[in-house]
């Protein structure tokens, strides 16, 4: 297997309080085959700021080893700068100067110019193009991302890590930023994406789920999916608290949290959604709609918290 990224047993810790340490990363383990899109998913604090600082060279793990197209982050970590392309969570770019401008700094900073990789970014400058002379300040938060992502590719990079790229963008900028991916990744860039949004997890090839420093589990987004093991229902009612309370002290039920307009439950081993509605019913909640699902990847991830 050809692999742009390898990280074995990688561990990250920070000081916290008197002597005290916050583990960030916890023996992390993964591969990333070349040419993949993949994603790290996980909630705010669980790690995925830090691993990605030490793929890309900006931050040491306290153990463990990493390799980005076959280098090592430590020991050849000028060459890794070289061939990668970083947009960090956080808008970097200075905003003082304008869209131009900053494309041009970067393309410089890398010997390259705009003209000589045009074709790559050309999709995603041409909707920059007519606020070229803008400051880049000035830009709203889909047209940052854009010229970010601009400037991580102006060097044509081998890989791309892109730290949390679509957090505070509206709707409608996310699915065209993810669509942006799909055909670079065309283009044989291998991507590494971080979020915390569940949902993008189906636009990847392949995911890891992380938590508290920890990956939970790591396949296809399917295979994913597919290894709940369990069945799972969704029901709703007029009255979603009421009906989340009555859930949380029911005897039968072994998990249940908020998803969309419905809750997500599993039973307990030998109870039944019949005897659970019934009884809910005969509690005075009333009548509620309810049909079994089919697990996605945030009802994997929820269920591996517990």
């Amino acid at each position: 297997m050809n692999y742009s990224v390898i990280i074995e047993d990688v561990t990250k810790t920070y000081p916290s309080g008197k002597k005290g340490k916050l583990i960030a990363l916890d023996q992390i383990s993964f591969q990333v085959e070349k040419g993949q899109l993949f994603g790290l998913i996980g909630p705010d604090g669980a790690g995925k700021s830090s691993l990605f600082r030490i793929m890309i060279t900006l931050l040491l793990a306290d153990s463990g080893r990493a390799t980005v197209e076959g280098f090592d982050v430590v020991k050849d970590y000028m060459k890794i700068r070289e061939i990668s392309g970083y947009m960090p969570g956080r808008f970097s770019l200075y905003q003082d100067l304008s869209v131009e401008e900053n494309l041009d700094f970067f393309a410089t900073v890398f010997k390259t110019s705009i003209k000589e990789n045009y074709e790559l970014i050309r999709d995603i400058y041409v909707q920059l193009e007519p606020f070229k002379n803008r400051k880049a300040g000035a830009l709203s938060g889909g047209m940052k991302q854009k010229l970010a992502l601009c400037c991580a590719l102006i060097h044509r990079p081998q890989i791309l890590f892109l730290d949390e790229p679509t957090t505070g963008v509206d709707a409608v900028s996310r699915v065209e930023f993810w669509d942006m991916l799909q055909k670079l990744k065309s283009e044989g860039i291998t991507i590494l994406v971080s979020t915390a949004y569940m949902d993008e997890a189906s636009r990847c090839d392949r995911i890891a789920l992380i938590n508290n420093g920890k990956i939970l589990a790591s396949d296809t987004p399917e295979g994913i999916s597919r290894g709940f093991g369990e069945p799972l229902w969704a029901i709703k009612h007029a009255d979603m608290f009421g009906l989340l309370n009555k859930l949380r002290q029911s005897s039968q039920v072994n998990t249940v949290y908020p998803s969309g307009e419905y809750h997500h439950l599993t039973l307990k081993p030998g109870s039944d959604i019949h005897e659970l509605v019934a009884d809910l019913e005969m509690h005075g909640v009333g009548k509620s709609a309810w049909y079994k699902v089919d697990p996605n990847v945030e009802d994997v991830f929820m269920k591996k918290m517990k």
